[in-house]
């Protein structure tokens, strides 16, 4: 199958709405993500790229998201109140590769552990493959002990760690950590966070 570009279409499933990242959320996003706890282990650039403020958390936003025809960042809405809960992007895109990167995922703390992630992963893994991609790459700072367990949660592959792979916003160096979920893992992957999703 040949990769065509990632339909825009608003993703809804049991507990999440996931529509394209607009301008006009950035100061709700910023109140769910603007947390210490969000960028302590990497997010962004780590705890020194945490920004101080709402016009901040935009410029941050603007700068650190894939936007237009570098992929389609997602906003991520609780289905129950409308509340805007995290963001995550389809990047990276290389349609001759059939790849594509699924990252920038982060989660206002309070929806931590509940339905959100796996649903999330469950409704945009879907939309790749459903696009033709054969490759869809996930990856996280080596130190970030969280997010690297719960991208092997998921079912992805680990692949290696990419050393001295970026700058972190405090000067020092990333280790980034790379896993991956290739087209015919895919049934065993979306069973699994099915599942999980019907655990909830």
């Amino acid at each position: 199958m040949t990769a065509t570009p990632l339909p825009t279409e608003p993703l809804i499933g049991r507990f999440v709405r996931v529509d394209p990242l607009v301008e006009a959320d950035l100061p709700e996003l910023s109140r769910a993500l603007r947390h210490p706890e969000v960028f302590a282990v990497g997010y962004g650039g780590g705890p020194a790229a945490l920004p101080a403020d709402d016009e901040a958390f935009a410029d941050f936003a603007r700068a650190y998201y894939p936007w237009r025809d570098r992929g389609v960042t997602w906003a991520i809405r609780r289905i129950d109140d409308g509340r805007l809960v995290g963001t995550s992007t389809l990047g990276d895109v290389e349609l001759e590769n059939e790849a594509v990167h699924l990252g920038w995922t982060a989660y206002d703390p309070i929806v931590w552990g509940t339905a959100v992630n796996p649903e999330t992963k469950l409704l945009l893994l879907g939309r790749a493959f459903d696009s033709g991609f054969g490759r869809v790459k996930l990856q996280a700072d080596a130190i970030n002990d969280r997010s690297r367990a719960a991208i092997l949660k998921l079912g992805a592959m680990f692949e290696g760690v990419l050393r001295r792979d970026r700058p972190r916003a405090d000067g020092t160096w990333r280790d980034t950590a790379v896993y991956s979920v290739l087209v015919d893992e895919w049934p065993r992957v979306r069973a699994g966070l099915e599942e999980r999703v019907a655990a909830f």
